[in-house]
C-alpha cells in the first residue's frame, strides 16, 4: 500500500507514534473491512436470510473477544435481532467511553446500477466500495484500528465498551428498547458514536444535531379486486390514483414538507456551518436544469425543518402490468423530524393528514414500520474540546467543524435520556462522496485512517481530563 494520507502530511509531534501505526494498520483494516461486508446483514428477513446478520454479529464478537475484550455478549434484542458488547478494562479510576457502531447495512437497491458486487469490498479511483464500507462497517473498523494504535503504543487509556448494533437501519428500536430495560450496561463518561461524517472529504466535523423519524406504510383499498380498464375505468375508484392523491398532498406547491400540524416546525432556521446550493447541488447529482424543492437555506431544508419522503410503492410494475384498474396500493412513507419535534407527535400528525386526504372515501390503513427521536448534542462540554484538538492532529491545517444531520440515529436520544451526564459525540465516515443508502456506495481509506487516528487522540485525552 502507498505511503499513508496521514504520513505525506504529518502530524503533529504528539500524535507521530500514533499517526505511524494507524497508516501500519490500514492493509489489516482493509482486509477485514472486506470480510464483514462479505456479509449480507440487511435486517430484514424478507430479504435476505437471518444467518447473514447472525454471522455478521458472530465476526464482531470475534473480533471483541481477539482485542481482549470481556463480558462479549450477542444481545437478543426485541425487534428480534442481535446486538454485540464488549467491555475492554481500563487502568483503575481511568473514565468509561462508549464506542457504538452497527453492522447492519441498507439493502442493494438496483444491483445492475454497481460498478463492482455490492457485498465485495472492491478498490477504485482510491476508494473502497461496498456496501456498508461506510455506514457503518466502515465505523467497527474505525474503532478497532483506534484501539489496535493504543494498544501499540503504551496501551487504551480508558475503560471501553462497544455496542455494535444490529438493526439501525431498519428503525425498529430494539437496542433502544434492551438499554432501557438494562439501563446499567451503556453507562459511560463519554459515548463515541461513529456514524455520521465529514461535511467534505478532509474536513474534520462533528454532529451537532440530528433529525428523528417517523417511519409509515400506508395502504390503500377501493375494491374488492382489480377491474379491466376499458370495462370499468372512469367509475370505478382507482386504488393507486387514490394513494397518488395522498402523497402528493405532502408537499406544497415549492416541494417543502406540508403536514398539516407540523406548519411552525416548516420555518425553522438552520445557525451555524452552511451548505453552499453549488455544492449540495453536486453532492446530490442534481441534473441540469432541476430545481432544489423548499425554501430557505439548504442548511435549513436538511438540518432543522420536516422531510417527508415516498421510500417506496407497491404497485404493478411497467413490465408485465395490465390494462386493469388497481383496487389497492401502499406506499412506505418516512418522515425526518428536526430537534425541539417530538417525533410520536409528528407521526400522528402524519398519520392524521394522510387519512384526511384519502379521496372518495378509499379505506385507509397506516401502520407504524419506525420510529425516534432527534437528538442534539452539547457541544461545549469538555469531550469536545478533546475531540477538537485530536482532529487538528489528525488533519493538519484543518480546525473541527460543528454540522448537522438530516438523518436519524434513533438510539442517541436513548442514550442521552438514559444518561444526561454523558458527553456524545457523533464522528464517522459518511462524507457526501461515500453515497450511503445509493448504489456504489464507498469509503475513503483516507477518512478511515485519520478518523481513527483521531479517535485514539481523543481517548488517549480524554483519559487525562
Amino acid at each position: 500500500m502507498s505511503q499513508s494520507p496521514v504520513s505525506q502530511e504529518g502530524a503533529a509531534p504528539a500524535g507521530a507514534e500514533l499517526a505511524e501505526v494507524v497508516a501500519g494498520l490500514m492493509p489489516r483494516a482493509k482486509e477485514e473491512l472486506a470480510e464483514l461486508v462479505a456479509f449480507q446483514s440487511v435486517a430484514d428477513p424478507r430479504q435476505f436470510p437471518v444467518s447473514e446478520c447472525e454471522k455478521a454479529a458472530r465476526w464482531v464478537a470475534d473480533a471483541l473477544g481477539a482485542e481482549g475484550f470481556v463480558d462479549v455478549a450477542l444481545l437478543d434484542t426485541p425487534d428480534g435481532t442481535q446486538s454485540v458488547y464488549g467491555v475492554l478494562p481500563g487502568p483503575e479510576g481511568a473514565p468509561t467511553v462508549l464506542l457504538y457502531a452497527h453492522y447492519d447495512v441498507q439493502p442493494p437497491l438496483d444491483e445492475a446500477a454497481w460498478v463492482s458486487p455490492p457485498f465485495e469490498l472492491t478498490e477504485r479511483d482510491g476508494r473502497w466500495y461496498g456496501r456498508g464500507a461506510a455506514d457503518c462497517k466502515g465505523g467497527v473498523l474505525m474503532h478497532l484500528t483506534a484501539l489496535r494504535a493504543l494498544k501499540a503504543t503504551g496501551g487504551v487509556p480508558v475503560t471501553v465498551k462497544v455496542i455494535a448494533e444490529g438493526s439501525e437501519e431498519q428503525g425498529t428500536g430494539g437496542l433502544e428498547r434492551y438499554a432501557e430495560a438494562h439501563p446499567e450496561l451503556l453507562t459511560a463518561d463519554a459515548i463515541v458514536i461513529g456514524d455520521t461524517g465529514n461535511f467534505r472529504v478532509g474536513l474534520p466535523t462533528v454532529t451537532a444535531t440530528l433529525r428523528g423519524m417517523s417511519m409509515v406504510e400506508v395502504a390503500v383499498r377501493t375494491m374488492g379486486g382489480n377491474l379491466h380498464s376499458g370495462q370499468f375505468g372512469g367509475a370505478a375508484p382507482d386504488a393507486l390514483a387514490a394513494l397518488i392523491r395522498m402523497l402528493d398532498s405532502l408537499r406544497d406547491e415549492t416541494g417543502a414538507t406540508a403536514v398539516h400540524g407540523l406548519e411552525a416546525e416548516a420555518g425553522q432556521s438552520w445557525e451555524g456551518l452552511q451548505y453552499a446550493e453549488g455544492d449540495f447541488r453536486s453532492d446530490a447529482k442534481v441534473l441540469e436544469g432541476v430545481g432544489l424543492i423548499g425554501t430557505g437555506t439548504v442548511a435549513d431544508r436538511v438540518w432543522a425543518r420536516p422531510a417527508v419522503t415516498v421510500l417506496g410503492i407497491d404497485c404493478p410494475a411497467v413490465v408485465g402490468a395490465t390494462p386493469s384498474v388497481q383496487a389497492a396500493a401502499t406506499a412506505l412513507v418516512s418522515l425526518r423530524v428536526p430537534p425541539g419535534l417530538d417525533a410520536a407527535r409528528a407521526e400522528e400528525a402524519l398519520i392524521a393528514h394522510l387519512e384526511a386526504a384519502a379521496p372518495w372515501g378509499a379505506r385507509v390503513e397506516v401502520t407504524t414500520r419506525g420510529q425516534g427521536q432527534a437528538f442534539r448534542a452539547d457541544t461545549s462540554s469538555p469531550a469536545y474540546a478533546a475531540m477538537r484538538a485530536a482532529m487538528a492532529v489528525a488533519y493538519p491545517g484543518e480546525e473541527m467543524q460543528i454540522a448537522g444531520q438530516g438523518g436519524s440515529i434513533p438510539l442517541c436520544n436513548t442514550l442521552a435520556t438514559l444518561y444526561p451526564e454523558a458527553e456524545i459525540l457523533l464522528i464517522g465516515l459518511s462524507e457526501p462522496e461515500a453515497q450511503i443508502h445509493a448504489p456504489n456506495e464507498s469509503v475513503s481509506p483516507r477518512e478511515l485512517e485519520r478518523l481513527s487516528l483521531a479517535e485514539a487522540l481523543f481517548l488517549r485525552s480524554y483519559a487525562k481530563r
